[in-house]
């Protein structure tokens, strides 16, 4: 048993590995403990579902790839890695999508063997996690993947402004960048992205989102320069970016493509800015001021008055009441989902508040809601759309909870 198993295991790895995709946990632990190549295949070794694969890259054969690519995967991501990348890149030329997040001993000098010419099918390329990547990966990817469309770099603590010009002088098609947690990026290199230094680059100017959470040096000087140079920006999230303050929000309160904008934990944003947001000329659909220990019920008129269209919006711990919910609800009959977790101050008048304007209301979060009792929840329950009700930290007495 044991020497057929391998045999047939080693002739046609990825049939046994689609076979065993559709055993539940108990039938894939029996099927492992045949041989070490089932139990390979039991567990994801080399997996494909419709477009897509999902491989180990440790022991795999080359030859698997190019029998990938006749079964028309394009979407490729690696579990662990191994083996040289190089395998996956020559034996699928025609691959669209590449995942390595979370690779973590992938090095500048792998991904350089791997890339040595032009791959314009690839579109997709995430490096989310790769710690070891460097602006000299940059280099290499602006320089053979210039049809790249998406690319994340979220956790690649290593790159630089200098990286973000070589992406700026290379990839013009790029319309999603992820630079989470870039800790050493400022408004330099994103002056680099907004074609501000067209003599050296000429920018990603046809950028749609825009991931900046957690890169601590930048300030309102990047906010500038994203209003000038990406107009076709339609999602930016710049959540515990402590650097930016209400000036820069005059800068964005002029972008008419932004409807998503996530200021969440920016701990300089207060009622000052959204009243430069509600002022400019945005179409907001999305807003999310969450941990922002400066807004209170102020900010609430000033989205009554001038992001009244908004279909999301997001209050988390902010300082508001049900006065400043009073003071809104009137004007925002878009919304679809509201997020006022561990507003302390909203008592039940807030919520019958809601409940008699917001009816359009899908979803609400009510965490740690502390003075809210079964009477407003009654009231919120009635809403005719709601189907998310979070109560997350909701103190209920023993009768409560039974019924």
């Amino acid at each position: 048993m044991f020497q057929w198993s391998t045999h047939i295991s080693c002739l046609f790895p990825e049939i046994l590995a689609m076979i065993f995709s559709y055993l539940d946990v108990r039938d894939k632990g029996r099927v492992a403990q045949v041989c070490m190549a089932w139990r390979d295949a039991a567990y994801h070794k080399s997996v494909w579902r419709g477009v897509e694969a999902k491989l180990h890259l440790r022991r795999a054969n080359p030859s698997l790839f190019p029998s990938l690519q006749a079964r028309g995967i394009r979407r490729v991501q690696i579990l662990s890695l191994r083996r040289s990348l190089s395998y996956v890149i020559q034996g699928m030329p025609n691959i669209e999508s590449l995942n390595l997040s979370g690779c973590y001993n992938l090095t500048d000098n792998g991904l350089g063997h791997a890339f040595v010419q032009e791959i314009p099918s690839l579109r997709v390329l995430n490096l989310s996690l790769c710690k070891q990547i460097t602006d000299s990966s940059l280099g290499r990817i602006a320089q053979y993947l210039k049809n790249l469309e998406m690319l994340e770099l979220g956790g690649c603590s290593n790159i630089t402004n200098t990286g973000l010009l070589l992406v700026a002088w290379g990839l013009h098609r790029l319309k999603s960048l992820n630079l989470r947690s870039c800790r050493h990026v400022s408004d330099v290199g994103i002056g680099h992205l907004a074609g501000m230094t067209r003599s050296a680059a000429e920018g990603c100017l046809n950028l749609e989102y825009l991931t900046l959470q957690d890169c601590q040096k930048l300030t309102d000087l990047s906010l500038k320069h994203i209003s000038k140079g990406l107009t076709k920006l339609r999602v930016l999230n710049l959540s515990f970016c402590g650097g930016i303050s209400d000036a820069g929000m005059i800068h964005l309160s002029h972008m008419g493509s932004l409807w998503s904008l996530n200021l969440r934990s920016c701990d300089n944003i207060s009622d000052t800015g959204t009243m430069h947001l509600a002022m400019g000329s945005l179409r907001l659909s999305g807003l999310d001021v969450s941990f922002c220990d400066k807004i209170g019920d102020q900010t609430l008129a000033y989205i009554a008055q001038g992001l009244y269209q908004l279909k999301s919006l997001s209050l988390c711990s902010c300082h508001i009441s049900d006065d400043g919910i009073n003071r809104m609800v009137r004007q925002m009959h878009e919304l679809r989902t509201l997020n006022i977790g561990q507003c302390v101050r909203i008592t039940d008048k807030g919520l019958e508040l809601i409940a008699d304007h917001l009816t359009q209301l899908v979803g609400i979060d009510l965490y740690g809601c502390t003075k809210i009792t079964k009477r407003g929840l009654e009231r919120i329950t009635q809403l005719p759309c709601l189907k998310v009700l979070n109560l997350g930290l909701w103190q209920m007495t023993e009768s409560e909870k039974v019924r």
